[in-house]
């Protein structure tokens, strides 16, 4: 599917994570952070996710709420959760869907791109942001940042 715009409905869906079934339209009236990343245990995803982490108390003061999807298996989730100490819920795609919906699957490998979306209280875009080579990713000031100029 082709990328969002900024301003397009995000499209929604339910998924199975480390904080049980999250549904997106359950959100609205809320700003939520979807943090798209290609997988558990991988060095720059650890590194990041433990970011937010070691700043938990930053993230919890967004007013949003931030999620991380990837392809990878509840039972990963869950894993790399409890290995790591994670604050942030991980949800499972296992089948590409919702990053396919977001223009962020890339098919021939079969890994999802690193990128942050916003979907602002509405249900909408907000604001998206990906990192191309998946090598580096947005901090919780980049995040904080970008819902700051909503």
């Amino acid at each position: 599917m082709a990328k969002l715009a900024t301003g397009d409905p995000a499209p929604d869906f339910t998924l199975e994570g480390t904080d049980g079934t999250f549904t997106l339209s359950d959100h609205r009236g809320e700003r939520v952070v979807l943090l798209f990343y290609p997988g558990d245990e991988t060095m720059v995803c650890t590194k990041q996710m433990c970011s937010y982490r070691d700043r938990a108390d930053d993230v919890a003061q967004l007013d949003a709420t931030l999620v991380g999807i990837s392809l990878k298996d509840t039972a990963s989730k869950e894993a790399f959760k409890a290995k790591h100490g994670l604050t942030v819920p991980l949800l499972a795609d296992t089948d590409g869907a919702v990053a396919d919906a977001y223009g962020l699957l890339a098919k021939p490998l079969n890994m999802i791109k690193r990128a942050v979306v916003i979907v602002d209280e509405q249900g909408n875009v907000a604001h998206q942001h990906g990192n191309r080579l998946s090598l580096t990713y947005d901090s919780v000031d980049d995040i904080a940042e970008a819902l700051e100029k909503l």
